[in-house]
């Protein structure tokens, strides 16, 4: 049962990395002037952009207490700065998206951008790109440590870095102005 479950997570993870290239596709695209697929984007998912960021959230704090709590995989000293700042934005995404809060989504984005950075210097220590400190050796598994390895390529900080990018797309996406009105706030649109 263990196996299906990473695996099933790693099967999420595979679809959340195709709708973060698409988010990342899109910025690059309206970086350079193309502005058509961010207002498309944009259109789409007006009002749903902290459903979606709650979505991931919570899949991916449901993900981590999976692997330490069923599994049985130890959480190494960088895990555990991935999960502070993955855990509370489950629930402060949850909280803004029944308020439909979208101004403080901005206040949220140096979370996941401080997880996004753990988790690309997690997946250089545990690819030998970097050296591991000794500090990730104290807690009994170190930070080099695989305990999953699906597709060739998915191990957990690629889950997380996944989740980070995501959230990062969303908030931008709640954080930003409704292009039609100028309103931040999906309420302001209604007025």
């Amino acid at each position: 049962m263990t196996h299906d479950v990473v695996v099933a997570l790693a099967a999420l993870g595979v679809a959340g990395q195709a709708i973060a290239a698409l988010l990342i596709a899109t910025g690059l695209a309206a970086a350079v002037g193309l502005r058509s697929p961010l207002g498309f984007l944009r259109r789409l998912l007006w009002g749903y952009e902290l459903w979606a960021g709650f979505v991931v959230a919570s899949v991916a704090t449901g993900g981590s207490l999976f692997f330490s709590e069923v599994a049985g995989f130890i959480p190494c000293e960088l895990c555990w700065y991935q999960r502070i700042c993955m855990y509370p934005l489950s629930i402060l995404t949850l909280f803004l998206a029944v308020h439909r809060d979208h101004r403080v989504a901005r206040y949220l984005l140096p979370i996941p951008i401080v997880g996004a950075g753990v988790s690309i210097y997690h997946l250089l220590i545990e690819n030998a790109v970097v050296g591991e400190p000794s500090a990730c050796q104290l807690g009994g598994a170190g930070c080099a440590v695989k305990w999953i390895d699906e597709f060739g390529y998915m191990t957990i900080p690629t889950l997380a870095l996944t989740g980070f990018v995501l959230l990062i797309g969303f908030l931008a996406l709640a954080a930003a102005d409704d292009p039609a009105s100028g309103a931040t706030l999906a309420s302001d649109a209604e007025r």
